[in-house]
């Protein structure tokens, strides 16, 4: 069985919404709408569970538990009051999550683009490795800057943008937060809690699609990729068949020849 767990309660100060920015709109849709759509899709998803601020607790329940658009895309739903700290906030829904579950999943609420593909691949190296993360190669150069001054160049070969979902056997995950509660250490995402702890975290190719929604231009690209979607599968084969075409044709010019 597999958990989710989707933190859900930031501020989004960079969006200037004045509101929960998963609530707002992406194609007539709450981003969380299209989250919990993609979580759904995937039949080893038994449980789902939004973290969100203490205020938006009950509200988002009787939307979830109601007959309105929510409920369209959930499946066993459980809402839970966060932290002062997204690591805090994961480390309440980890504790409200089922005891059946074998794997946990935490995914930023704020991706609604993320994949069945990429869910599924991480499902199975999170069982296989114990913890795996989806990410994609850096395609920036990186720099290291310490009081507005380069201090060195990473290899940007070795780089990787780390995305969401991030999976981990659920036993694997709690240590590492018991631990990082007990040494008071807070990380920067929760892989980096599990490497603490001593286990190897293996990386799954994810798409440069999976963006987090943060700000008002993300939106934007959002939609684009959204209404790009639909079409895109169709382009993708056409260019296959144009291109089988092609091949059989330069083959049978060629057996004229």
């Amino acid at each position: 069985m597999v958990s989710v767990i989707l933190p859900a309660a930031g501020r989004g100060k960079r969006m200037q919404a004045g509101v929960n920015k998963v609530f707002l709109r992406l194609m007539g849709k709450p981003i969380l709408f299209h989250t919990l759509r993609a979580f759904a899709a995937v039949p080893e998803v038994q449980e789902i569970i939004v973290v969100t601020g203490a205020e938006e607790v009950e509200p988002l329940r009787r939307a979830l538990q109601g007959p309105g658009l929510f409920r369209e895309a959930a499946k066993s739903v459980k809402v839970v009051a966060g932290g002062s700290e997204r690591q805090y906030s994961v480390w309440n829904g980890l504790k409200a999550s089922s005891e059946a579950s074998d794997v946990i999943l935490v995914h930023d609420a704020a991706r609604p683009l993320v994949s069945r593909a990429t869910i599924e691949a991480v499902i199975e190296a999170a069982r296989e490795n114990g913890a795996a993360i989806a990410a994609v190669p850096e395609k920036n150069t990186v720099k290291v800057v310490e009081d507005g001054v380069v201090t060195a160049t990473p290899d940007r070969s070795t780089l990787w943008a780390v995305q969401t979902p991030q999976g981990f056997s659920r036993s694997l995950l709690m240590a590492a937060n018991e631990k990082a509660e007990s040494d008071g250490f807070l990380g920067t995402d929760d892989a980096s809690l599990v490497e603490r702890y001593g286990a190897r975290v293996h990386v799954v190719m994810d798409s440069y699609q999976n963006i987090k929604v943060t700000t008002p231009e993300d939106l934007v690209v959002a939609e684009a990729f959204l209404r790009q979607s639909g079409s895109f599968t169709g382009t993708v084969r056409r260019a296959a068949s144009e291109v089988c075409d092609f091949i059989k044709s330069a083959k049978s010019e060629k057996r004229k020849d």
